[in-house]
């Protein structure tokens, strides 16, 4: 049997323990030891989806840990199908059929319920010059960017692939150019919510799964608005500009969230920042306590008092020095936890408790190394797994330097871990 957390305790104290029925066999000769587990599993295989993700990442009891081994972007899903998956199927069930687990989903799923916080009107996307095999284009943002003309500026609108952009001009450089952008960010906009948002909100009610919003977070936000080195310079140069575009973002998506708030439907808030990278972030600790917390702060507590239970921090790179302020922030959740970037996720885990609970931080790396790496890696992680508060999986999008077959591998342990097998 394994030892999981029993409720969050108080904030000193850390989790209260019990006895879990979520057994954690090893990573090998698992079929030899199915018998052993098959009538727990049976009789705690009741939990929705949207039970299994709540209590998981509150420390509580769970029949086990939602199966969520990563996500591929559309150059790895083109290998894999040149390596055995069939091009007329949904990967993921697919997946889910060749290791032997049932289907990880509901019987009755969560439509997205709004609202889009992205700007209305959007800038034209338009390709402004072809030459030397790149791009220039104007994406709906508003930015001028440079890219491979093996893609086109749909990979910009929509991140269906890893590709590397140019940046060459930003569309707030004044204060002016702010005070233009703040008209395409009204709340009352009708657009922001779907017209039926009522009889999504009725079949919400019903749901086996989890219903979660994502919003970009202000640094993330800002980033978009004047580009990255000339917002840290910002920081320093015009610390005042930086708050009243922090202040401005806060009410604009506290205004637009209002309404779904009040439905009561949501289990989980997701805040997109991306703020840092290896071994570093973007910012220091202090300067995103100064500037950026008093808006996930103010987000966090309206979603608390509307009673969701989840606030999710996506940033990638270095975040063990950041966590700190997102705790103090009332956000409890964060991922992908980067491997590469310097994040040792054990060692994270035994230093914040129960106060911080974790999405994916399965190094990419041993994925694609295959064989023993995968193993290892694994059971690397098998501490976390038993204190509770994570669902592991590929630490950010499945690059395509991951085979299928490897994939295949290491989501067999994956569900093995994780309970499935």
């Amino acid at each position: 049997m394994l030892w999981r957390a029993s409720g969050a305790g108080s904030r000193n104290s850390g989790p209260k323990w019990r006895k879990s029925a979520v057994c954690l066999p090893p990573l090998t000769h698992l079929r030899d030891r199915l018998s052993e587990r098959r009538p727990t599993m049976t009789r705690l295989s009741r939990m929705t989806p949207r039970e299994r993700y709540l209590a998981v990442l509150r420390y509580e009891s769970a029949d086990r840990i939602p199966f969520q081994p990563g996500w591929p972007r559309e150059k790895t899903l083109k290998r894999w199908h040149a390596e055995g998956l069939p091009e007329d199927v949904n990967w993921f069930e697919h997946l889910c059929k060749t290791i032997g687990i049932a289907r990880p989903y509901g019987a009755r799923p969560a439509p997205w319920p709004g609202p889009n916080v992205r700007m209305n009107p959007t800038f034209e996307e338009k390709v402004l010059e072809h030459r030397d095999g790149h791009y220039i284009v104007q994406d709906w943002m508003g930015n001028i960017t440079e890219i491979s003309d093996e893609y086109d500026y749909t990979y910009i609108r929509a991140a269906k692939d890893f590709v590397t952009r140019k940046w060459h001009k930003f569309p707030v450089e004044t204060r002016a150019d702010f005070e233009e952008m703040k008209k395409r960010y009204r709340p009352e906009d009708p657009d922001r919510y779907p017209e039926d948002f009522e009889a999504r909100v009725r079949i919400l009610r019903e749901r086996d799964e989890v219903c979660a919003i994502n919003i970009p977070g202000p640094f993330w936000q800002m980033r978009e608005w004047c580009g990255f080195e000339p917002l840290c310079i910002l920081f320093l140069d015009d610390p005042d500009f930086v708050r009243e575009m922090v202040a401005f973002w806060s009410d604009f998506v506290s205004a637009t969230l209002a309404r779904v708030l009040e439905a009561g439907v949501l289990d989980a808030v997701h805040i997109s920042e991306d703020m840092a990278y290896k071994e570093k972030s973007m910012i220091s600790p202090a300067m995103a306590a100064e500037f950026l917390a008093p808006a996930w702060s103010r987000w966090a507590s309206e979603a608390r008092q509307a009673g969701v239970p989840i606030v999710d921090m996506d940033s990638d790179g270095y975040i063990e020095n950041l966590i700190p302020v997102w705790i103090e922030s009332g956000i409890n959740v964060c991922d992908p936890v980067e491997v590469a970037a310097g994040n040792d996720l054990p060692n994270i885990s035994a230093r914040f408790g129960a106060r911080m609970a974790y999405r994916q931080g399965v190094d990419k790396r041993c994925i694609a190394k295959g064989g023993a790496a995968i193993e290892d890696e694994l059971r690397r992680l098998e501490p976390v797994v038993r204190a509770g508060g994570y669902i592991p999986g590929c630490d950010h999008g499945v690059p395509h330097d991951i085979s299928w077959p490897d994939f295949v591998r290491y989501s067999r342990m994956l569900a093995e871990m994780t309970g499935w097998l």
